[in-house]
This record gives structure tokens, sequence and C-alpha cells, in this order.
């Protein structure tokens, strides 16, 4: 591709402040960006960059129609919310445009388990319109193509564990309510622990008419077992408080959380497969203590055993960067919801992102 890459920013939060970097960083063509907040709207990209002007005001949301239509940017990047029913808006307008699309929204992963007939929807809108949408970031890599990598290593595989833990005060409010951050006990029991002992059918059904909202790893094992080529016989999920010995200040939530109330949680989700293999994968997100910090582990049970730690990752600018270097494989895909489990391994860009592209 000769020309820049011209990308659209939709949200300009936290995550924002690097994606929109390292586009530009990277020879990307910043052409729009919106946003729901007033506080916001009408303000140089470069603000929120902590940068020089960058010539590109802040639209608001409900204008991406009409300067999507405009600009015509080959990628729209979405950094809003967490749950396909939350993005479906913001897909659907590029979608309608023709726009490509990928988002930081964890369960965009692999919402083909979770959110069915709104993928499905999103599918038909995008290949209507011939554009590619997906979802990227820390777990594509960190939690997917890592550990899919990792597997061709082992001569017999008999379970797959993970564990990823991330301090939910760097993603939102969003992100934090949904994990409990918060609560007492008995408003973690009765509102996300009452779901702890339904049988695979029983959560699978609740999941599917959207009516409980299952953690990332959910997802995961799904990207996962589709990766791996694994049968999928049954999958549940555990949500398991996690607490403080002393009040802990939120600044996302804006509260300080009493010492044992839930500083967030602990979702577990175990897997059986046809071929044996089980998958028990936890994410654990909370409002960390003083002492805390990230830390992502995998363990490979069968011949030989083995075990990969990544200590204190930058969780929010590896996800920004996996959803830059996603960017060709992205405009490449055929139209349609394509998740990346079935696109090829993303890999670092020494040049600017349009040299990547073959398909425009």
């Amino acid at each position: 591709m000769k020309r820049k890459v011209k990308i659209a920013q939709y949200g300009c939060g936290k995550m924002s402040k690097y994606l929109m970097r390292y586009v530009l960083e990277k020879g990307g063509e910043l052409v729009a960006a919106f946003d729901m907040n007033p506080a916001v709207i009408g303000k140089d990209v470069g603000v929120i960059m902590e940068s020089a002007p960058v010539g590109i005001a802040i639209s608001p949301a409900e204008k991406a129609d009409a300067i999507l239509k405009d600009t015509k940017p080959d990628v729209c990047i979405i950094a809003t919310r967490s749950t396909m029913e939350e993005l479906k808006e913001a897909f659907s307008v590029c979608a309608k445009n023709g726009v490509n699309a990928i988002t930081t929204c964890e369960e965009a992963l692999y919402p083909w388990n979770s959110s069915p007939d709104i993928t499905k929807e999103l599918d038909a809108l995008a290949k209507a319109n011939g554009c590619t949408l997906c979802g990227s970031g820390y777990p594509d890599l960190y939690w997917g193509t890592m550990i899919t990598n990792l597997a061709a290593s082992m001569a017999h595989i008999t379970k797959i564990k993970g564990s990823s833990s991330y301090n939910v005060e760097d993603y939102g409010i969003a992100l934090a309510q949904g994990h409990g951050a918060g609560l007492t006990m008995e408003e973690f029991e009765n509102e996300i622990g009452k779901y702890n002992n339904l049988s695979s059918d029983e959560i699978g059904a609740l999941v599917e008419k959207g009516e409980y909202i299952p953690s990332y790893m959910w997802n995961q094992n799904g990207w996962l077992c589709s990766r791996l080529g694994l049968t999928i016989t049954s999958q549940t999920q555990k949500c398991v408080p996690h607490t403080y010995e002393r009040d802990l200040r939120s600044e996302t939530l804006g509260m300080t959380i009493k010492a044992g109330d839930a500083t967030g949680m602990s979702a577990i989700v175990t897997t059986e497969t046809a071929e044996g293999i089980t998958l028990e994968t936890e994410c654990i997100g909370k409002v960390y203590s003083p002492d805390e910090f990230d830390k992502n582990q995998w363990t490979f049970y069968g011949e030989p055993e083995t075990t990969v730690i990544v200590n204190k990752p930058a969780t929010v600018e590896l996800t920004c960067a996996d959803i830059l270097n996603r960017i060709p494989q992205l405009i490449d895909a055929e139209p349609g919801y394509i998740s990346t489990d079935r696109m090829p391994y993303s890999s670092y860009m020494v040049r600017p992102i349009n040299e990547y592209v073959t398909s425009l």
C-alpha cells in the first residue's frame, strides 16, 4: 500500500493516549476522533496525547456516521467499553460505512461463545459492506498467540493452566465495577457469586441469552480451543472475591474500599475438550494494594511440563501496541467479523504500517 493508512479513533480516554501516538509514530494518518465526554469534545487530540496539537479535533460520537462518510478512513480503532452489547453501535456505524474496525474490548476477541447473535449480526453487516471487524489487545498475544506458539514446543499436553492479573484502576470504571470492586461480601455473593454452582449447560444458556456476562477467560478459552483445533465439551466459571486487610482508595471508582470488602475478583474458567486437554484459566482483576503488580503465568502439563511467567507487563501499552500491530492483518482479512484466531500471527512493524498492507 503506497499511501498512508487513514485511521479514526473512537473513544478518547486513557487508552487512546497511546493508541493515537503509536499510530502516528508508525506512519499512520489520523483523520478523525470521537468521544461522548463533553469535557474532551472539541479539543485537539494532542491534548489527550500530551503532545503538540495534531490538527484533529475530537467530535461527538453521534457525528461519527457523517464524519466517517466524509473522511473514509481505512480503519477505526474503538476504545470505549468492554462488552459487545456496549460496542454494537460503534461497530455498526463503522461497518455501515465500510470501515474496518478493531477494538480493545475484551469480549470482542472471541465473542462467538458469549454474544453470538450480536456477532452474527455484525458479521453480516461487515460482509455486506466489504469490511472487517475484530478485537485485539493484550489477551490476543499474552493469553493467545503466545500460548499457542508455546504449545508447539510440547510433545504431549494434558492441561493448560493460565493466570493473569491486572489493576482495574488502569482501565476505567466499567471494568472495575464489572469485577465487583467496592462491593461488600454479601453484595458480591448476591450479584456475582450466585452463578458459581451452575452447570456447563445452565451457565452457557444464560451467557447466550445475554443474562450473564462471563469473564474474559470465557472468550479466551474459546479462542484458544479454536486456534488449537480443540472441541469443547463443557465450560464453567467461578468468581471468587479478593479483599485487602486495610482500607484501599480507588480513584477510578471515586471511593475508599473498606477493609474486608471486595477489591475485585478472580474469574476461573474450566474448559473440558473431547481431545482430553483441560484449560483452566484465571483472570484476576482488582484494585491493587501498594505491593501488588501485574503478572501473567501459564503452565503446560504433559511432556515436558513448561511454565512461562511475565512479571510487571506494561498491560495498557502492550494492549495498544497489539492493536497497532494487528492493523495490517485487519485490513487484509476477508470481510466479516473475523476474530484473530482466524488471522495470521501479527508481528512487529519495523517500517510504516502501510508497507505491511497487501490488499489495497
